[in-house]
């Protein structure tokens, strides 16, 4: 941008729409496809490039044939134009707090196959505390959890913990112990007996993040660790579509044990050794440090964080942790 314009004048002249459109084209690195994000027609979305450029006198991209380079100092203004996004994604949040009638919105970044029947009960419990506070849960990888937070486009996390970037805190939300399974119809389930060298050749149903250095690598770990030599035939980053490949026959795999307890019951599925089970996988509480909270999501969070405390006396108490 010029030196002879004031300081002011990004603030009253940038559109928020040309920064959006830069968004979409750094995220995708491609024209076409931000174009079709954008529902667009591809030479709009070049000229809004251009506009931007200008205006604030930076070239923002490389091109390469077809593929588009972000260049440094794109990414700086994508990491601009990622905080203004979660900012505005946040303008709905205006809350009411007369007589403590907090209103506003939740907004929740969770993995699949959370299974917490007290995390329930406490949902339940809040709601009746604050019926004007409403949520939006939105389904999504380990990954993803944490770059929305970085956004701050969500208020919370809930994910297997990963390496965590500076101003994203965790604590643990809920301790997991997995465990191998195998289904009804997988040629281990009628068994009589079954020991540990009799799973060294069997086929795998995993996660889509079960690899060294990824959240779930402590399950890759152990099949090293074992000498399992059968190969992965089926995977995903949805708990249920697991199981679904492991009581399906597909293969082995591992899911938490307090999931199964019921599917084990009603024959559905059958535990494998070790007794012991595989690697603890906890979830996590994850949230920005560095976020402006509503009076509805600060209501939750100190709930949740309150909820916690409770719960892991509890455990303490009982010996279960």
């Amino acid at each position: 941008m010029s030196k002879d314009r004031p300081d002011t004048y990004l603030n009253d002249r940038l559109d928020w729409n040309l920064l959006r459109t830069f968004l979409a084209i750094a995220r995708e690195k491609s024209v076409s496809r931000a174009a079709t994000r954008l529902h667009l027609t591809q030479p709009a979305v070049s000229q809004a490039l251009r506009r931007l450029e200008e205006q604030l006198g930076l070239r923002l991209v490389d091109r390469h044939g077809p593929r588009i380079e972000v260049t440094q100092a794109g990414i700086e203004v994508q990491q601009i134009a990622e905080e203004i996004y979660g900012t505005i994604s946040r303008l709905s949040l205006a809350d009411v707090d007369r007589d403590h009638d907090i209103s506003g919105t939740v907004r929740i970044a969770i993995v699949s196959g959370i299974d917490f029947p007290a995390y329930d009960e406490f949902l339940a419990q809040f709601h009746r505390t604050y019926p004007r506070i409403d949520f939006e849960s939105q389904v999504m990888r380990s990954a993803d959890v944490v770059n929305n937070l970085q956004q701050k486009a969500s208020t919370l996390g809930l994910s297997p913990r990963r390496a965590l970037p500076r101003r994203v805190e965790a604590r643990v939300f809920l301790r997991q112990r997995y465990a191998l399974f195998c289904g009804r119809h997988h040629p281990l389930f009628g068994r009589d007996e079954v020991r540990l060298s009799d799973l060294a050749s069997q086929q795998f149903v995993s996660f889509s993040g079960d690899k060294v250095g990824d959240h779930m690598s402590p399950l890759t770990i152990f099949r090293d660790e074992k000498g399992f030599t059968g190969r992965v035939i089926a995977s995903s980053s949805s708990m249920s579509e697991v199981k679904r490949f492991i009581f399906a026959g597909l293969g082995i795999g591992c899911l938490p044990a307090h999931v199964m307890r019921d599917d084990i019951e009603q024959g559905r599925f059958r535990r494998l050794p070790p007794e012991e089970g595989v690697a603890d996988l906890d979830v996590y509480f994850l949230w920005s440090q560095d976020r402006k909270f509503s009076a509805a999501e600060t209501a939750f969070i100190d709930a949740l964080h309150a909820f916690i405390d409770q719960h892991e006396g509890r455990e303490a108490a009982t010996g279960n942790q």
